[in-house]
């Protein structure tokens, strides 16, 4: 019997990643960029839906994809309330939080809305989302910050860590749910999570939290000076938030967010480039070694992974700092669209008890 194709959609902030899958095999894979003058006449970011759509389904005409072969639609997953782990089907009440915005605004909520608007018009066909952004597994007193008017929340790259998590267990020829394994996500963002036997059981919140700072993001800042900077009437609350989010780590120190090019500077001499990338790594490092401490200290492996994860000096200042703890292991790159698929495929293999969103 022939495997049901399966179309992944993952959609940034100024791009739409889009694959179709027959069972681990891609038919093609294709990233679509939209230009800022091409975004500009949408005030939020579902208003893009239909722009969006429309260029997926001609991409898969333009693919020669007959839309009626595809079975599974798997959609990045965005800003819901809190999940667990697994593959979510996509349902009304998800389509009211993503499309409302209610838990954030994000490109990948568009994902869903999606998935579920092409899965209903091919006969047969379901839509899903796998390990959002959202998934939370934290243990109870991970969740405890020092007031509870801000208990810290679980953001994190989850799809990619989770993914990549599986794959080492499976190399080792181990179940992820026997292995207590340290796993780094090394992109715009960097989160490091503690897998306890299969549930990330803490992790920084990546988004706009705790951490390391990364190309994009501050991470954790010195709360006091913060709080005075806010209050300074100097900043607003929307600049106060691009130094955290979006013009914060690199950015704010080197004015680029290109980890190779910093890389490169720091390699020709430039010493600053060189101090703020190494205590980048040094952070990152610190934050391992927290989850180490979460883990009792008795780790199966590090992990570490995403697009940084590439550089070769970067991961090795992090493993000079931390491979006393346990084993460290590179799989550089963020094979999201692989990880959606696979997810789609143990849907239709009946590996996974498909959970329900409400």
């Amino acid at each position: 019997m022939e495997t049901p194709l399966i179309l992944a959609i993952n959609p940034g902030s100024t791009s739409t990643k889009i694959a179709v899958y027959n069972g681990t095999t891609p038919k093609f894979i294709q990233t679509l960029r939209h230009s800022k003058q091409e975004l500009e006449p949408y005030a939020i970011v579902t208003d893009q839906f239909a722009f969006r759509k429309n260029l997926i389904l001609n991409q898969l005409r333009e693919e020669d994809i007959n839309i009626n072969s595809l079975k599974i639609i798997m959609g990045r997953g965005g800003l819901l309330k809190p999940v667990e782990s697994g593959v979510i089907e996509v349902n009304q009440a998800m389509l009211n939080d993503l499309s409302s915005c209610t838990f954030g605004e994000h490109a990948s909520n568009l994902g869903g809305l999606i998935a579920y608007d092409i899965a209903s018009s091919i006969e047969g066909a379901r839509a899903f989302i796998a390990n959002p952004v959202v998934v939370d597994e934290l243990e109870d007193k991970a969740r405890i910050s020092g007031h509870p008017l801000l208990p810290r929340r679980s953001i994190f790259h989850a799809l990619n860590q989770k993914a990549v998590a599986r794959q080492h267990s499976k190399s080792i020829l181990r179940k992820y749910e026997d292995l207590n394994l340290i796993v780094v996500h090394l992109g715009g963002g960097i989160t490091v999570g503690a897998h306890k036997k299969g549930k990330v059981v803490d992790v920084n919140q990546g988004l706009d939290g705790d951490g390391p700072f990364s190309p994009e993001r501050s991470g954790t800042l010195p709360v006091g000076d913060l709080v005075r900077l806010c209050f300074s009437d100097k900043y607003s609350q929307k600049e106060i938030m691009k130094m955290i989010k979006g013009e914060g780590g690199m950015v704010a120190f080197l004015e680029t967010n290109s980890a190779q090019e910093v890389s490169q500077k720091a390699a020709d001499g430039d010493e600053y480039a060189k101090l703020i990338y190494d205590a980048m790594a040094y952070q990152v490092a610190k934050e391992v070694g927290a989850m180490g401490s979460v883990l009792s200290h008795d780790i199966d492996g590090i992990l570490i992974t995403g697009g940084i994860a590439y550089d070769k000096y970067f991961t090795n200042q992090i493993i000079s700092y931390v491979h006393r703890m346990a084993p460290v292991h590179i799989y550089p790159g963020e094979d999201e669209m692989a990880a959606l698929a696979m997810n789609g495929l143990r849907v239709i293999r009946g590996e996974v008890e498909v959970k329900e969103y409400s």
